[in-house]
């Protein structure tokens, strides 16, 4: 059995969007204590990652884009230390920065790119990059939905341009639908996303595409985790198999879970476990069960951290 790898930076921690907002770094914290009671975190290869580059971010991001979560970062950074306390700056109602969003997003997204590495090197068999901020909103030229950098695009993008893969599958299986992975991937026959979502949700005013590289599949609120499987068996895994990935990312986000208000559908624990093991036998089947998940939503931090030990428990085959 290949090793599961665990990506985790303390600097992740904080980038901060003010008190009170859903996306803090308790999420983190609520993740490392259930592996560790649980004795889950003794199952994996515990890895530090260093930040992308700016070449590895624009593979996915428009330049401007970059400069201005850079820029940004640097004019909180001075106005830090002119208050004496860190300062926020709201990009649109839901999202905002301090002087750390931008290393921490660099760093997320260089798990993300690490992870990829070392899978594609056989040092790995799979990973896990317990990373923030999240990343699938973010599209090429604009941060959002709590979103600065889009870890799984970039990583993909990476997959496909460094290491010269011809199929690289995404899998989504946050509440919401991840606009800004589809915005970057679209049309690219090299990538294949799928993705269940709420819907009508977030992003309320995003149209829904239909490019021949995209599996869409918009459910209504309320629902539970067996239809949920049903629509995984007869959407995802038939089209998995057609494509035949060389390699498989997941925006792994748990805000679907029955427990967490940003979301109102029905999954428990049982449900990612049956999801992560169905992901998995398509990667045994065609990629070498090569997978790199990345951690998106899930706020609600009992339901959010029970949920990644269940994602974990099989990926990790503990």
């Amino acid at each position: 059995m290949g090793a599961t790898g665990y990506y985790i930076h303390s600097d992740c921690k904080l980038h901060n969007m003010g008190a009170g907002h859903p996306e803090c770094p308790e999420r983190i914290d609520a993740i490392e204590d259930r592996l560790l009671i649980t004795g889950v975190a003794d199952a994996l290869d515990r890895r530090t990652p260093g930040e992308a580059n700016l070449a590895e971010i624009k593979l996915a991001h428009r330049r401007l884009h970059i400069a201005a979560i850079r820029g940004m970062s640097d004019w909180l950074e001075e106005d830090d230390v002119a208050a004496g306390s860190s300062q926020h700056f709201s990009l649109d109602t839901d999202t905002s920065m301090n002087s750390k969003t931008y290393r921490a997003a660099l760093l997320a997204a260089g798990a993300a790119v690490e992870a990829t590495d070392a899978v594609l090197a056989g040092e790995l068999e799979n990973a896990f990059c317990c990373v923030r901020p999240p990343g699938h909103h973010a599209c090429g030229n604009r941060a959002m939905g709590f979103c600065f950098f889009n870890n799984v695009a970039i990583a993909a993008k990476y997959a496909v341009a460094r290491h010269g893969l011809e199929r690289v599958a995404i899998i989504d299986f946050d509440v919401h639908h991840g606009n800004g992975t589809e915005d970057i991937v679209a049309g690219d026959d090299r990538i294949l996303m799928l993705s269940y979502f709420q819907h009508p949700f977030y992003p309320e005013d995003w149209p829904l595409r239909h490019d021949d590289n995209l599996v869409n599949v918009p459910v209504p609120a309320y629902t539970k985790g067996m239809d949920i499987r049903e629509l995984v068996d007869a959407m995802w895994i038939p089209r998995l198999d057609e494509f035949k990935p060389q390699l498989i990312f997941i925006s792994a986000g748990f805000d679907a879970h029955r427990e967490d208000d940003m979301g109102q559908l029905g999954l428990v624990e049982a449900d990612y476990q049956w999801m992560t093991q169905r992901i998995k036998d398509v990667a045994k089947r065609h990629c070498e069960g090569r997978i790199v998940s990345c951690l998106e939503g899930g706020y609600n931090l009992s339901s959010l951290a029970r949920s990644v030990e269940a994602h974990l428990r099989v990926l990790a085959d503990v």
